[in-house]
C-alpha cells in the first residue's frame, strides 16, 4: 500500500479524542497503538485485541509518526554520562 492511501487512515478531528491524530471510524490513537508496540505487542495481538483494525491501520500509525518526527530535533530527557 503506498504512503498516501496509508495516511488516509489517520485522521485528525477537534470533536474526537480531543483532536488527537486517530484511526478512521474508530476512537484508537496512534498514540495508543504505538505505546503498544513498544512496550512489546505485536501486531497480531493488537489485531486480536481489537476486532476490525486491520495490518495497514498499525502501518499507517507507524508512517503518521515517522512523518511527524521528520523535521524535529530530537532532544534527550536526560543528559548522558
Amino acid at each position: 500500500m503506498d504512503r498516501n492511501r496509508l495516511l488516509e487512515r489517520i485522521v485528525v478531528n477537534p470533536n474526537i479524542m480531543v483532536g488527537k491524530p486517530v484511526i478512521r471510524g474508530t476512537r484508537l490513537t496512534t498514540q495508543h497503538i504505538l505505546n503498544l508496540l513498544a512496550h512489546g505487542a505485536t501486531v497480531d495481538e493488537i489485531l486480536q485485541e481489537y476486532k476490525g483494525l486491520t495490518k495497514e491501520d498499525i502501518l499507517a500509525c507507524l508512517l503518521y509518526a515517522s512523518e511527524t518526527l521528520e523535521n524535529i530535533t530530537f532532544m534527550p530527557l536526560v543528559e548522558a554520562v
